[in-house]
């Protein structure tokens, strides 16, 4: 682990960690409105496997977490593994907002048009 960073990219939705400038590791999201108030659906998190077993995945949600509560967006935990963290963390459960039907087709929608573009 040299130069291992964290960073939010709101252009590509998602917060990366970087090894020396590479993306080694993502969570990926959509922003919804659909709501109350603003939201994050965390639907997909994953770490390149060469730099599996250091943290790196928890030091990701860590950084995603904190920034979507900091922006004052509820955190909509549809990944697994973004599940698992706020279990083991109860301080985000203020801004743990419960998955609902509304949320799971908004994201297969965005999904879908997303695979249309590329």
């Amino acid at each position: 682990m040299s130069d291992i960073t964290v960073r939010h990219n709101p252009g590509r939705d998602r917060f990366e960690v970087l090894d020396a400038g590479n993306v080694i590791g993502k969570a990926a999201y959509k922003e919804y409105n659909g709501g109350a108030s603003p939201q994050r659906i965390f639907y997909h998190t994953v770490i390149n496997e060469e730099y599996g077993g250091q943290g790196l995945a928890g030091q990701l949600a860590t950084v995603a977490l904190d920034e979507t509560v900091k922006a004052g967006r509820g955190i909509v935990p549809v990944c697994p593994f973004i599940k698992k963290v706020l279990t083991k963390h109860p301080e985000y459960a203020g801004n743990t907002v419960r998955v609902a039907p509304a949320h799971l087709e908004f994201l297969d929608t965005a999904l879908a048009s997303a695979r249309t573009r590329a």
